[in-house]
């Protein structure tokens, strides 16, 4: 920025470079003119205030540090000028340094004649090599006319050295002979940025069902090791409480299934720097059984029963009754009922690559009917001895549970329920030919058991 007297004409030019100047820009009270031909045509501008002439320079360059003159004419009151200089400065954004480290000294004292000293690195002898090895040896000769020698290896280590083993080897003559000995082989800590992590499950073994605690473990190849930060795909934002490098997951449930990541501390979520792994939560719900809870059938009828239950991975299902294997599948057909047909019919759902998922579901099954009787004889012949006394039996079942009762006079007459069927007992005294009816009966039909009785006598007197 110049300052210029009011009626003045501006003059703004630079240096040349060889001492002379070059005009720029001319302004006077008619007319403004930015020489052509010159390195500013069309780079500049200048804007003219009241007291002041503002000279703009734009896409600076590193030619352009130099110095600027403001000259300025005032007719009457005389001619004046002043100057400036212009700074260009250059921001480095990026920047490589190499450097070679040292790795080891090897040193040997008051020696005659003068040994020498060899690097090695994993038993393979070690040679400079520009802008990688460098050794440097130091020669003292002793005013007792002894030697010591000083080697220092420069070093840069790269990520492929951390197993790496240096060693020197000082050599020297003896009469008739070369002499050598050895250092003992040093290895050197190098440490190197992460470039891979691997993200495992290290519990449980196998597959992971609800209720489990699962742990995985995660690690990069870095040195020293990364702290890492456990993340899952459905919730990149949640950062999980982990120990050290274990993330550990208790009781855990099919909402905990899905891809989980392990990355390093501080590295961005965008970065491939990560480990990753789906974790999958087998689950085996509650067995459904249709029919629900009991069914009611007849005689003679067909059902079908279905035993489901919702899994994670395949499944299989057995059905039981009164602990025997009766069926096997999601399916279970019932054809002809019968009585025998009723009772509890339990299916058992199990994960054959997940034997600790099982589950399993019930349905009571009731035959319905009118009586019959066991033994399936209708008539029943008998030859007793006068005068013994004779029991007769008569079970039925059914259901509803029949009743029973006899068409005999004088007889005595016992009867045992049961659930579904009645056992009745009468006893008779034999006098002479007895015929005896039992009859069964319930809501849905009679059923007869008839007896006849020769009585006979016997052929024993006492």
């Amino acid at each position: 920025m110049f300052r210029k007297n009011d009626g003045a004409v501006d003059h703004l030019q630079k240096a040349a470079g060889n001492g002379t100047r070059v005009r720029i820009y001319y302004a006077d009270v008619s007319q403004q003119v930015i020489d052509n031909n010159t390195d500013y045509s069309g780079r500049i501008e200048v804007k003219l205030e009241e007291k002041e002439a503002i000279l703009v320079i734009r896409k600076v360059q590193l030619s352009d540090e130099r110095e600027f003159f403001c000259q300025v004419n005032g007719l009457a009151a005389g001619t004046n000028e002043s100057r400036t200089n212009l700074r260009v400065f250059l921001f480095v954004s990026f920047f490589h340094c190499d450097l070679l480290l040292q790795v080891a000294s090897c040193e040997v004292r008051n020696g005659f004649p003068k040994p020498n000293i060899t690097w090695y690195k994993n038993e393979k002898y070690l040679t400079p090599v520009p802008d990688k090895a460098n050794i440097l040896i130091l020669v003292t000769r002793e005013s007792s006319g002894f030697y010591s020698v000083q080697s220092t290896l420069d070093y840069k280590v790269e990520k492929e050295d951390k197993n790496s083993l240096f060693l020197c080897e000082v050599s020297f003559a003896v009469p008739g002979a070369i002499r050598t000995t050895n250092t003992r082989a040093i290895n050197i800590t190098v440490h190197y940025p992460t470039t891979t992590m691997k993200l495992w499950k290290e519990l449980p073994q196998g597959l992971v069902k609800e209720g489990d605690t699962v742990k995985l473990g995660c690690q990069g190849d870095g040195n020293p090791p990364p702290h890492v930060i456990f993340n899952r795909g459905q919730e990149p934002n949640k950062v999980f409480n982990s120990s050290g490098n274990i993330l550990t997951l208790t009781s855990v449930s099919r909402k905990d299934s899905g891809v989980y990541t392990c990355r390093p501390l501080g590295v961005d979520e965008s970065s491939n720097v990560k480990g990753e792994m789906e974790l999958a939560v087998h689950y085996l719900d509650p067995a459904f059984v249709v029919p629900k809870d009991s069914e009611m059938m007849l005689r003679g009828e067909e059902l079908t029963a279905t035993c489901n239950a919702l899994s994670s991975l395949p499944t299989s299902t057995v059905w039981y009754k009164d602990r025997k294997k009766v069926g096997q599948g999601h399916t279970l057909h019932l054809t002809d009922a019968s009585y025998q047909t009723s009772g509890e019919y339990k299916c058992e759902v199990t994960v054959p690559s997940l034997p600790a998922l099982r589950t399993s579901g019930s349905v009571h099954i009731i035959v319905q009917g009118s009586p019959e009787m066991e033994g399936g004889e209708k008539e029943v012949q008998l030859d007793e001895a006068v005068g013994w006394t004779v029991n007769l039996s008569c079970k039925a079942v059914g259901h509803p549970r029949p009743s029973i009762s006899w068409t005999i006079a004088g007889s005595q007459i016992v009867n045992q329920a049961h659930e579904d069927s009645v056992n009745s007992v009468v006893s008779i005294e034999l006098t002479s030919d007895v015929s005896a009816t039992c009859n069964a009966s319930n809501d849905m039909g009679t059923e007869a058991k008839i007896y006849h009785i020769k009585a006979s006598k016997s052929s024993f007197f006492l």
